[in-house]
């Protein structure tokens, strides 16, 4: 009960900051409910509502003020999420663009209207680069940090033992599946493995018999899917019915559905998933969920559902917005932030081992932190493998490698401002 009381105790003291009993902050969420893509988005935004829900709910509010943490559907459509940008960036202290190609679009116009891009564990992973993308964010972890991570895995640690031996990549061909590929070819041609891309069409989501018909006839060592959606349900079924070894068959964290392998069960078994996050379903928060959401009437989820991965990740997600906006509240001495202010707090993230337990979110992500120069915090995480009936943990905490990472984060985040000029740079950020 010890976080209780801490979370209490600063509770009454960060209410002095509200400036008004009426006052809020607008935090609005691009939510995918419908389309191709609902089946991962639903459990996700049930997920951030849920934790919004109880902290209003507790608390609330964080320091004082409520969070309005308000939905406009996209149904996972670049034109959809930028008309959704526009229609909330008025009051809006932050902007939740959900698809990396949402996230492109609405990149440049942040610099304008000052409203900081939260994308955790998505987007463009060179927003890293905080001297460069001052109001972009994709803690804790980027799609680049995911990929070094799953090398790393399959390889022992040592990216040598790779060579020779052939990769398929499967991808959503959109920019949320290729954006691994510099970083994949980048370590191919280092390490000496061959590198095949293999695109999925977004009509071909359900339907992916050409890509494993080429998955069987060039017997790839090993698959490595950056799938969304309809797309794993497909690529999954599809590789029990090749016969495809499940052990060499690894996804992104956006690949590691549990709703996916149910539908082919104990004939999933060894599929795995690179994880920022775990589903940790005895930690103190799960408790907090039930008492001030799920028993109030107040989620629109499901006990099924709460057990999975994207529930939790969904939890995950909105206290690193919420631990924004606690920062930016501290500093300022003021309740009702702005995004400008807002800004500051995800710069300024430290998630600690002590603060994850006060919030009861011990081992749900690991400890990060964030500065001006970077904007990701690089977490690392967990492989998740199927064992029949649910994901467990198949490895210790990784960690992406940074050492070569970073540089490529200077690079193209130097290339986007070039290719955008007059880009912002902040030059006092080292």
């Amino acid at each position: 009960m010890k976080h209780f009381t801490k979370m209490a105790l600063a509770a009454t003291v960060a209410a002095g900051l509200c400036t008004s009993a009426a006052a809020d902050i607008y935090a609005p969420n691009l939510s995918y409910r419908t389309g191709p893509f609902a089946a991962t988005g639903i459990p996700l935004m049930n997920g951030q509502k849920d934790y919004f829900t109880m902290i209003n709910e507790r608390d609330g509010g964080i320091g004082g003020v409520k969070i309005e943490f308000d939905e406009c559907e996209t149904g996972y459509s670049t034109e959809k999420g930028v008309e959704c940008y526009e229609k909330t960036k008025g009051r809006a202290v932050v902007t939740q663009p959900w698809s990396t190609g949402i996230t492109l679009q609405v990149l440049p116009k942040t610099n304008v209207d000052m409203i900081p891009i939260l994308a955790p564990g998505y987007g463009f992973s060179p927003m890293a680069d905080g001297k460069v993308f001052q109001w972009a964010f994709n803690a804790p972890g980027s799609y680049w940090d995911a990929a070094s991570m799953i090398l790393k895995f399959i390889s022992q640690d040592n990216l040598d033992n790779l060579k020779g031996k052939k990769i398929a990549f499967l991808h959503l061909d959109h920019p949320f599946g290729k954006e691994p590929l510099p970083f994949l070819e980048a370590k191919a041609a280092q390490h000496g493995f061959e590198l095949l891309p293999i695109p999925v069409g977004l009509k071909e989501m359900q339907n992916q018999s050409a890509q494993w018909l080429q998955i069987r006839r060039e017997r790839p060592d090993y698959v490595i899917m950056w799938g969304w959606g309809a797309m794993n349900a497909g690529a999954i079924t599809e590789a029990v019915k090749t016969k495809f070894p499940m052990e060499n068959f690894i996804g992104t964290w956006w690949s590691g559905h549990d709703a996916d392998l149910k539908i082919v069960g104990e004939d999933g078994k060894g599929y795995k998933s690179i994880s920022f996050s775990r589903p940790m379903l005895d930690a103190a928060i799960q408790a907090d969920i039930k008492k001030y959401v799920v028993d109030a009437g107040k989620s629109q989820s499901n006990p099924e559902e709460m057990s999975g991965v994207f529930y939790n990740r969904g939890l995950v997600i909105s206290m690193i917005l919420a631990e924004g906006i606690k920062a930016a509240q501290d500093h300022f001495k003021v309740g009702e932030i702005n995004a400008e202010q807002l800004r500051w707090g995800l710069e300024n993230l430290n998630v600690t081992e002590e603060r994850l337990a006060e919030l009861g979110m011990t081992g749900m992500v690991a400890p990060f932190k964030t500065s001006c120069s970077d904007h990701t915090g690089h977490s690392g995480g967990w492989v998740l493998e199927w064992d029949g009936k649910a994901f467990v943990e198949a490895s210790d905490h990784l960690t992406p490698d940074s050492a070569s990472i970073q540089p490529l984060e200077v690079e193209k985040a130097a290339e986007y401002a070039a290719a955008n000029a007059p880009w912002p740079i902040n030059e006092e950020c080292k």
